[in-house]
């Protein structure tokens, strides 16, 4: 054999190799994937448990490398939409309700409504199916939410002579009447955060005319001279009229407001339980919470349980390991350890109960409801709207008797905005 060929047979030699190299890398690679993942977080705290799922997954999954990129919330809020219409990571973090529907009416969210059948979500995550889904199809995977209900004072209802949490309306008229000739304020309200008073709206539309109603409302599709919203508002002006309420409550925000529960001053205050980390030590075991009470036993007991939630851009490039990914976090185990992180309560339903006692009656209360899950009143509807709204409530706070003027304006935004 000439040196010629031999170089020649060399060189075919190690042309085979390379290429039989490439391909086993080819081959690799399209199973050892990179998932890129997006999360708006607030903390190093919020950082670290969605980190340390991270991790969780890696070990499960040694051949899916994440790769995280953690940006700050209010950054994110901005940034999401231009992920979502060009390059997009393959999960990404983010609200339930009318923001999840925003986005997925618009083809930017892939359906994940085999993955909750597959997967058992329709039961582990029951309460919430109905904020994951748009047009009968679901977009999200839920991973945690909070409560609302009524905090009170339970040395100040025994003082009043109150012997048990209030469970309908009438009893907690009844209670409101007891706090006042004790000398104790009934309830306390940060009305120049209007928001606050968003979450007595919610509220009393969802005990007097049910979450269905509530989301026609909120998708703009339901006058604001219906008779039923007006009632939300009269229903509102009894305890208004009765002054059940702090005086002044435009005057205070949530941080000025609170200080009327912890002196004493006030019994309750309807509030979400992410409030429960600022207690003072001094007032923290005398603090307990309620279901908002029933009005209407024949409407279906519906809840404010604002959800965050996980999705797949319908632009990802590793929807597969995208879905592997879901599959793991949305278990009772991976929920108890986001919730205790990120300061919240486990969206699934078999997760174990939180150990803070107000925690544990949340969780208690969001995982049994069969009313459907509300995500707030500026969660539920657009930016725009909920704003007008939010500012009708506090003249009518101001003024109780220009209700009627204040919904014709709404219903005149309404009209504007939604073009209905």
């Amino acid at each position: 054999m000439t040196v010629k060929a031999l170089r020649f047979r060399i060189g075919l030699a190690a042309a085979t190799l390379a290429v039989a190299t490439a391909a086993s890398w080819i081959a690799n690679s399209a199973h050892a994937g990179t998932l890129a993942v997006n999360v708006a977080f607030k903390g190093a705290s919020q950082r670290a448990v969605w980190q340390s799922v991270f991790d969780d997954f890696h070990k499960a999954h040694p051949d899916i490398d994440v790769k995280a990129s953690f940006i700050d919330e209010e950054a994110y809020k901005v940034q999401l939409p231009g992920w979502l219409t060009t390059v997009a990571p393959d999960i990404v973090n983010w609200h339930d309700g009318e923001r999840m529907a925003y986005y997925a009416k618009r083809g930017l969210f892939e359906d994940l409504t085999g993955d909750w059948a597959k997967n058992g979500w329709n039961d582990m995550y029951a309460s919430t199916k109905e904020a994951s889904s748009y047009a009968g199809k679901q977009y999200a995977a839920p991973t945690v939410y909070y409560a609302w209900g009524m905090f009170y004072r339970k040395d100040l209802f025994k003082k009043a002579g109150i012997d048990a949490e209030p469970k309908t309306w009438d009893q907690f008229l009844d209670a409101c009447r007891k706090l006042k000739a004790a000398g104790i304020t009934p309830i306390a309200v940060a009305g120049r955060d209007a928001w606050t008073l968003a979450g007595w709206f919610d509220y009393l539309d969802l005990r007097l005319n049910g979450n269905a109603f509530h989301q026609k409302l909120m998708a703009g599709e339901v006058p604001y001279t219906d008779a039923r919203v007006k009632k939300v508002y009269t229903t509102w002006k009894q305890l208004i009229d009765d002054h059940d309420f702090i005086d002044n409550s435009l005057s205070y925000d949530l941080d000025a407001a609170q200080p009327f529960l912890f002196q004493g001053k006030a019994a309750m205050m309807l509030m979400g339980t992410f409030i429960t980390g600022g207690f003072p030590a001094s007032v923290k075991d005398e603090m307990s919470f309620f279901r908002f009470p029933i009005i209407d036993a024949n409407v279906p007991t519906a809840e404010d349980g604002p959800v965050e939630s996980l999705h797949i851009p319908s632009k990802a490039k590793n929807k597969a390991d995208a879905r592997t990914f879901l599959k793991f976090v949305e278990t009772p185990e991976i929920g108890a350890k986001l919730a205790t992180g990120l300061g919240s309560l486990s969206a699934n339903s078999k997760s174990p109960e939180p150990e803070d006692p107000i925690s544990r009656i949340g969780f208690q209360i969001l995982s049994t409801t069969r009313g459907g899950i509300a995500q707030f009143y500026d969660r539920d509807m657009t930016k725009e709207m909920a704003d007008e709204g939010m500012k009708g409530m506090q003249q009518f706070v101001a003024d109780p008797s220009k209700l009627d003027a204040v919904l014709a304006q709404l219903e005149a935004t309404r009209k504007r905005i939604y073009h209905k």
